[in-house]
């Protein structure tokens, strides 16, 4: 058997048993070595250079940066955008897809957004008298924005393994982004004077304005972080940093809803994420390494090549193998598998790895609402208390404008490519 196929199947097995992710890839890889010959010591010496990346450590300080923003500075972004949308018709449900936009744009974590902020939204929607599917469906489809808009921790992966630069890829998701939150925003208006569901009460200028001084410090943040990166001003790695300190500054001795007990715990939590990631992150190049040896990516191509002859079936097949990984495995474990096996593919079709990059994370984007592992939405019905099928229905407009997003990414590569060329 080919030690590339050995690897592939070993770790669907595992994982569909329970294993931990980064155990399975061990594991798949230790045994496929095994099988053809190959020294194991090859696993330390590629999982060593595969993490010897300063560009990795944006990851950690991301992770951070957003935990220390769920103590406190998420409920100022969702004042801020009440402030903007609270005398609308089902406002509740625009401030969730506003807030998660502005969340996003500083954890880069789909679960941490659903999490912060429809922790706080979806009590609130609940409470109104939002229908308790539609409270979840918002909080969890929303959730897709805070990985889209950069900066995207699957993208930071997705470039480690390619080689492609994160900062490009930041800019290239920019429009797509933009452009589904504009459309989740739509539809929550539509949806808002469709059942008449209620405004937030009036207020003042006056209140308006206090209310905006409060936050302010909340909002530079997104606007910080995307400013630095867009502007060239320093790497991306680099505004991880800053961000993370900038969260910390101000959760501490601005708002003050941060303690010293409190950091040190969100410095715990944030370690035990960042170490599976890393981990996994680190062995997926030693199975990289055991799969493009035996030759699969090559083999992959042909027979994708032998079912799809253009190159719009075969982005279109590309789409179709994710969007079914997605309802079955963890978002970063699918780059981790397929991207390698598929490079010689989007090659020999002269598909921009940028292009790509996009495709490929927002297709595991819309696996957090799919079920059955669907993580965004697991987490969703639990903050709403209700069931996996009823939300999911209530999920299907907010998947539609997704998959329409996707469309475009994948047959229009001017949407994704354009920022990237004109900043360069």
């Amino acid at each position: 058997m080919n030690a590339g196929l050995l690897v592939f199947l070993l770790l669907v097995v595992l994982a569909f048993f329970g294993l931990p992710i980064y155990l399975a890839i061990g594991v798949a890889t230790m045994t496929a070595m095994m099988y053809v010959g190959f020294p194991l010591q090859a696993i330390a010496q590629k999982a060593f250079l595969g993490l010897n990346s300063a560009s990795l450590l944006a990851i950690p300080l991301f992770i951070l940066a957003g935990n220390l923003m769920a103590q406190g500075i998420t409920q100022k972004l969702i004042s801020a955008s009440n402030i903007a949308l609270g005398r609308v018709r089902g406002s509740l449900g625009s401030v969730t897809v506003l807030a998660s936009a502005l969340f996003g744009a500083i954890s880069g974590s789909a679960v941490a957004t659903v999490a912060a902020v429809g922790g706080m939204t979806v009590p609130a929607m609940k409470k109104e008298g939002y229908d308790d599917n539609y409270a979840v469906a918002c909080a969890s489809c929303s959730s897709l924005l805070g990985p889209m808009i950069p900066p995207s921790i699957s993208l930071v992966v997705y470039a480690s393994l390619t080689e492609t630069s994160i900062q490009k890829l930041f800019m290239a998701t920019a429009t797509p982004a933009i452009l589904c939150t504009i459309l989740f925003l739509i539809y929550t208006l539509y949806y808002g004077y469709k059942n008449q569901l209620p405004m937030q009460p009036a207020t003042t200028m006056k209140e308006k304005m206090a209310a905006m001084k409060d936050n302010v410090w909340a909002l530079l943040m997104p606007i910080l972080v995307l400013g630095l990166i867009f502007g060239g001003i320093c790497t991306v790695t680099e505004a991880a940093a800053i961000s993370a300190v900038y969260a910390g500054l101000v959760g501490m001795f601005i708002y003050k809803t941060i303690s010293f007990k409190n950091l040190l715990n969100t410095l715990y939590e944030t370690t035990i994420s960042v170490a599976a990631i890393m981990i996994l992150v680190g062995l997926s190049k030693s199975s990289a390494y055991v799969v493009i040896s035996s030759q699969l990516p090559s083999l992959f191509a042909e027979a994708i090549q032998a079912v799809a002859s253009s190159k719009v079936a075969v982005i279109l097949l590309i789409n179709v193998i994710y969007l079914v990984l997605g309802c079955l495995m963890e978002g970063n474990c699918i780059i981790v598998m397929m991207v390698p096996l598929m490079l010689s593919l989007v090659n020999a079709y002269e598909i921009n790895l940028i292009q790509f990059g996009i495709i490929t994370c927002i297709n595991i984007y819309i696996g957090c609402i799919t079920p059955p592992v669907g993580i965004s939405l697991l987490v969703g019905t639990k903050l709403g208390n209700t069931t996996m099928g009823g939300s999911f229905k209530a999920c299907l407009p907010f998947l539609v404008i997704a998959l329409f997003i996707l469309a475009l990414v994948s047959f229009v590569p001017s949407l994704t490519l354009w920022l990237p060329t004109l900043l360069g």
